[in-house]
C-alpha cells in the first residue's frame, strides 16, 4: 500500500441529501459518531441553518462554503532529519489534504467548545470562522506562522 493516497485508493463520496455537496457530506462524516449518520446530519443541518440565521445570509450553503475556505491551510510543515538535525520543512498544502485538514480542524475546534450541544457547537465555530476567527482559523495561521518561521529549511525540501 503507498504512503500517498493516490487517485485510485480516494473513495467516492456522495454528496448529501440536502445541499447536494460532497464537502457538507464529508463533515456529517467526520461528526458522526459510532455509525450514527442521521444524527450527525441533523446536527450539522441545523448547525448551518442557526449559523446563516444568525449572520443574516439567505443561503446556508454559503455560509459554510465561505468559513471552511477561510480554515483552509496553504502551507504546513513537515518533519524532515538532515544531518542527525531535525527540521520542520515547510510544504505547500494541496488537493485531498487541504480539504482533510480543513475539515478535521473544524471539527475537532466544535468539539472543543464545550456546555452547549453539539449543533449549536458546529453554529457557533461556522460564525467564527466566517468571521475569521475561532479555533479552527487559529489552528491555520499557527500553522502558517510555523511554516513562515522554518521557511530558511526550505531548501532541504525533496519530497
Amino acid at each position: 500500500m503507498p504512503r500517498k493516497k493516490t487517485k485510485a485508493l480516494v473513495r467516492p463520496i456522495n454528496p448529501d441529501r440536502l445541499y447536494d455537496s460532497v464537502l457538507v457530506q464529508k463533515v456529517i462524516n467526520r461528526v458522526m459518531v459510532d455509525g450514527k449518520k442521521q444524527t450527525a446530519e441533523r446536527l450539522v443541518y441545523n448547525g448551518m441553518q442557526k449559523a446563516a440565521k444568525k449572520l443574516k445570509v439567505e443561503n446556508p450553503l454559503d455560509v459554510f462554503d465561505q468559513a471552511l475556505k477561510n480554515v483552509q491551510p496553504h502551507v504546513e510543515t513537515r518533519s524532515r532529519r538532515v544531518g542527525g538535525a531535525n527540521y520542520q520543512i515547510p510544504f505547500e498544502v494541496k488537493g485531498q489534504r487541504q480539504t482533510h485538514l480543513t475539515i478535521m480542524w473544524f471539527v475537532a475546534a466544535a468539539r472543543a467548545r464545550r456546555g452547549i450541544g453539539m449543533g449549536d457547537r458546529i453554529a457557533a465555530e461556522l460564525v467564527d470562522a466566517y468571521n475569521s476567527g475561532g479555533n479552527a482559523v487559529k489552528k491555520r495561521e499557527d500553522t502558517h506562522k510555523m511554516a513562515e518561521a522554518n521557511r530558511a529549511f526550505a531548501h532541504f525540501a525533496r519530497f
